[in-house]
């Protein structure tokens, strides 16, 4: 990430970090090239965020950051307000993410209900953990649209209304795409479930 990013435009001596989005992308929209890395240093670690809980690997997510940041240095000039920057952005990484697991297999796994993942993740118990990892895993192996919602709604904390501007879809479309994605993990947790007492009946 660039190291200088206090000098602002020549002659101005503001700081660019100091500056709102809106006057970043206007002076990005000069040319200010100092204000495109101030916006991406702000930024950066919202868009890593998102890059690694769509592929949960580090070195995955790096990539699909700078594949993100590339397409932010490119399109940029075509942002005009008519949404919030952040929603754009998000739109912008969902995008760069979906591409990238269009390249690689996808897994199958395991998952249920709608908490925050990370809450879910963090738990310090070792059988919850074990079943965020298959919540994870199913999440996964949903269908593109659903998982794109799921992430959304309850790994970015999104509303469906701003999910809906995100994805360009009606917000009740959101919802419908949650409500199958719920129905699709019970079900894989209920298929779980049963396999796991089938095995321990088989040992009994």
């Amino acid at each position: 990430m660039p190291s200088d990013l206090n000098s602002g435009s020549p002659g101005t001596g503001y700081h660019m970090l100091a500056l709102d989005d809106d006057t970043l992308i206007s002076l990005i929209h000069r040319g200010d090239s100092r204000a495109f890395e101030a916006l991406v240093e702000r930024h950066y670690t919202t868009i890593f965020n998102i890059a690694f809980r769509w592929c949960r690997n580090r070195d995955d997510a790096e990539d699909i950051t700078q594949d993100a940041c590339i397409r932010l240095g490119r399109g940029i000039s075509s942002f005009r307000g008519e949404s919030r920057f952040t929603t754009w952005l998000y739109r912008l990484v969902v995008n760069a993410a979906t591409d990238w697991q269009r390249k690689h297999a996808r897994s199958s796994g395991i998952e249920e209900p709608p908490e925050p993942l990370r809450n879910a993740i963090e738990h310090p118990d070792a059988e919850n953990r074990l079943h965020a990892r298959h919540m994870l895993t199913e999440i996964d192996a949903l269908p593109e649209k659903e998982k794109q919602a799921v992430l959304l709604v309850f790994a970015e904390g999104v509303s469906h209304r701003e999910a809906a501007d995100i994805l360009r879809c009606a917000e009740s479309t959101i919802s419908w795409r949650i409500h199958s994605a719920r129905q699709r993990l019970r079900d894989a947790l209920k298929h779980r479930n049963s396999t796991d007492r089938d095995k321990e009946q088989g040992r009994g």
